[in-house]
């Protein structure tokens, strides 16, 4: 029998890169996309007659409510998607004995430390999109026991619209850029994450819990545009332009490396990040 994968979220970047990968596989996995408009997970009525009509292994929830900025005057909004929502998805989970692969994320942290994050660390978030994700993590670990949570950072994709789609339409642009400094974490490419989702299914992994993944090493706002940079010859990279300040609705975490440790112990093939953005900078120009 196959492995049903339901999968939503669908039409974001993860949930676009996790359908690039493994819609047509290998691995007897059935997998179920659906984007909000066919599926609305704040619809707790809708959601658990979905559930009750399939029979799904997995759910990798990749739906949330993602725009830090607008998160801060939409607080409803924010939390009816990345926590009550999320609170509905475990429960219909628990039922259906499906298990749950729920994306978090770096921002759950208050930026304080100088070392990386372990996942045994204390949360503090910053702002109402932090606030609201780990909202829906506390969800989760009420209602479930097998689940896995996965906190990750600075996600970019071939799909846009994020960091690296806009920061290579800006450069072909020609424009002038001004880039932040104040802020170091990981940038992780959609790609990476959705082999290590892919691997835990494929593995029938039961170390469930909290995991953070994220690439290897850390970099500045600034620094992550400057990699990207060093792929158009033409454009004068003295039109990037680093700055402390940062106008900001939202609060930042100033640092939010996470330690990859526990994940190391069972999945060791993460890149370092410089090196996942040279890949998916190419693919990017390859298509255009």
């Amino acid at each position: 029998m196959s492995i049903k994968i339901l999968v939503t979220g669908a039409n974001g970047q993860l949930g676009k890169t996790v359908k690039d990968l493994y819609n047509d596989n290998s691995d007897n996995f059935e997998f179920f996309f659906v984007s909000k408009s066919e599926l609305d997970i704040s619809d707790r009525k809708t959601l658990n007659e979905y559930f009750a009509k399939h029979s799904f292994d997995y759910c990798i929830n990749c739906a949330a409510y993602t725009n830090v900025e607008q998160a801060e005057e939409s607080i409803e909004d924010v939390f009816k998607i990345n926590a009550n929502a999320v609170g509905f998805l475990a429960e219909c989970c628990k039922k259906s004995n499906t298990i749950l692969i729920h994306i978090s994320t770096d921002y759950v942290f208050d930026g304080k430390k100088d070392t990386p994050y372990l996942e045994t660390d204390t949360t503090n978030p910053i702002n109402q999109y932090g606030r609201s994700k780990l909202a829906g993590e506390l969800k989760i670990q009420e209602i479930l026991k097998e689940y896995f949570i996965i906190r990750t950072s600075w996600l970019y994709s071939k799909h846009p619209k994020n960091f690296v789609t806009t920061i290579v339409s800006k450069i072909k642009e020609g424009a002038d850029l001004t880039i932040t400094t104040s802020q170091k974490g990981t940038p992780t490419s959609c790609v990476e994450l959705s082999k290590f989702i892919h691997w835990l299914i494929k593995s029938e992994s039961k170390d469930f819990g909290m995991y953070h993944f994220s690439a290897k090493g850390e970099a500045t706002w600034y620094d992550f545009a400057m990699r990207i940079s060093n792929h158009f010859k033409d454009y004068d990279k003295n039109k990037i332009k680093a700055t402390t300040s940062f106008k900001s609705k939202a609060e930042r975490p100033e640092y939010s490396v996470m330690s990859n440790s526990k994940t190391q112990k069972h999945y060791n093939s993460q890149n370092n990040w410089s090196e996942d953005v040279d890949a998916v900078v190419n693919q990017i120009l390859a298509n255009n």
